[in-house]
């Protein structure tokens, strides 16, 4: 099926805590539109194909997003992991900190915890290979609201190349016939 290396598929070295911004990228790990629900958007709709070669491409892409899972919570662990108390209470980070500290958890930037309602398995390939090109554009702006609210150059290059794999992605949903 697939080998895990073990390592990222791109380096992440944060060298300044910032949980404010762990609270944005947070989003990626759980919220809405990130990564968790693609990988299990794209796992569970892959059984829905009759074709080979669809069922292939959902598998390839749903495994990857669990790599981006990792380099998310990665993202957010690295910023995190130094900050101190002070810094995590003053920023949006507090309320979860509260209930999970520095723990990695599925949850969107506004606190709404992780579900599988965020995303849909219809059965009907047409239906759902259009939703996954609607998810990958709706992880890629979240991925330039990311951008537009960081200044960490460390953070940007890797948020810029998640959000780059969100166009390859959309790009390989429009191969299948």
């Amino acid at each position: 099926m697939w080998q895990y290396e073990k390592k990222l598929q791109f380096p992440i070295n944060i060298k300044r805590p910032n949980p404010k911004l762990a609270n944005y990228i947070i989003s990626q790990y759980g919220g809405p539109d990130g990564e968790m629900g693609a990988s299990m958007r794209y796992l569970s709709q892959r059984y829905s194909f009759d074709d080979d070669v669809a069922k292939a491409l959902l598998t390839d892409i749903g495994t990857e997003e669990m790599a981006h899972l990792e380099m998310v919570g990665t993202l957010v662990h690295q910023l995190t992991k130094n900050a101190t108390t002070s810094e995590i209470e003053n920023s949006p980070l507090a309320l979860y900190y509260v209930d999970h500290a520095k723990g990695v958890w599925p949850t969107s930037a506004a606190g709404q915890a992780f579900t599988s309602m965020s995303f849909q398995v219809k059965g009907d390939p047409i239906a759902d290979l259009v939703e996954d090109l609607a998810a990958e554009q709706k992880a890629r702006v979240t991925y330039d609201n990311i951008l537009r609210l960081s200044n960490d150059p460390d953070v940007n290059r890797v948020i810029a190349y998640l959000r780059e794999r969100e166009i390859v992605h959309f790009q390989r949903f429009g191969e299948p016939k």
